[in-house]
C-alpha cells in the first residue's frame, strides 16, 4: 500500500516561496538542502520546495508544480512493478536525493508522482 510521505512543490523562485509559504501560510523551515531546496513542516507532513528554472531542465519532465511522493521500502521492486504496468517513467533509474533515493513518473494524465526510499 503506498503511503505519500512528502508533497513536493517545484517553484521558479525558492526565496520567494519561502517567504509566501513561512509568512503568508505559518509553514516553518526544517531543513535547507543547498541554494535550491528546502524542506519546510506543518504538521506531520512535510513540503519540499525545489527551485525548477524550466529553461535548464526538458520542458516535458519539470514544469513548476505539485508533485506527490509516495514512501516504498524497496525502490528497485517499485521500479519493476511499475514496469509492469507500463507506468510512463519520467525517471526510471533510483536517483540519489538529500534524503534517500527517488524514481519519477506520470499517472494516465500526465501528472507527476515521485517514489521516494529514505535511507
Amino acid at each position: 500500500m503506498s503511503q505519500v510521505c512528502v508533497i513536493g512543490i517545484y517553484v521558479p523562485d525558492l526565496q520567494e516561496a519561502i517567504h509566501f509559504y513561512t509568512k503568508v501560510l505559518g509553514f516553518e523551515i526544517n531543513k535547507q538542502y543547498g541554494p535550491k531546496i528546502v524542506t519546510l513542516m506543518h504538521g506531520e507532513l512535510p513540503i519540499v520546495l525545489e527551485e525548477s528554472e524550466t529553461s535548464s531542465h526538458n520542458q516535458e519532465s519539470y514544469k513548476p508544480g505539485v508533485v506527490l511522493a509516495l514512501k516504498t521500502g524497496d525502490i528497485y521492486q517499485t521500479v519493476e512493478k511499475l514496469k509492469e504496468h507500463k507506468v510512463s517513467f519520467i525517471i526510471d533509474e533510483p536517483t540519489s536525493c538529500p534524503p534517500g533515493k527517488f524514481i519519477s513518473f506520470r499517472d494516465p494524465f500526465g501528472n507527476v508522482l515521485e517514489y521516494l526510499q529514505f535511507d
